[in-house]
């Protein structure tokens, strides 16, 4: 009796283990800023979304946005947008002032979206404006 408790056991732990491993995480987030009117680009070639109340960038060819502690990136602005890992996200977003950065850079290059959106180099890994890297 107590084989057929150990091959319980041991294949209860097998089938535990073997589902823990298809389970996979993912954790999306709907952002809708809508199209943007108007780009402004920092010093360091982030662009910000000027005409949102939500803290939008675009850097490196990617859009990024902070929420509730994570950051979360997407290919384009109405996503689909995934949380990325503190170590994937580019330094320099790390140092906008997030309390007040649209202050800040008021003064920035301001950019009609229809015009920033026909520039050719938005690939992942060209940073448009000639910001530091990662």
């Amino acid at each position: 009796m107590n084989k057929n408790i150990y091959g319980f056991i041991l294949m209860s732990a097998f089938l535990v283990i073997g589902f823990a491993g298809m389970v996979q995480a993912e954790v999306n987030v709907n952002i809708n800023i809508g199209q943007p009117r108007e780009m402004v680009m920092m010093p360091t070639g982030i662009y910000f979304v000027a005409d949102s109340s939500v803290d939008v960038f675009f850097y490196d060819g990617y859009w990024w946005t902070p929420r509730s502690g994570s950051w979360y990136r997407a290919n384009h602005y109405k996503g689909p947008w995934g949380v990325v890992q503190r170590s994937y996200v580019p330094a320099p977003l790390f140092r906008v002032p997030l309390k007040n950065y649209r202050a800040v850079y008021k003064k920035g290059r301001h950019v009609n979206y229809g015009e920033w959106e026909k520039q050719s180099d938005k690939q992942p890994g060209k940073n448009r404006g000639g910001g530091n890297k990662h």
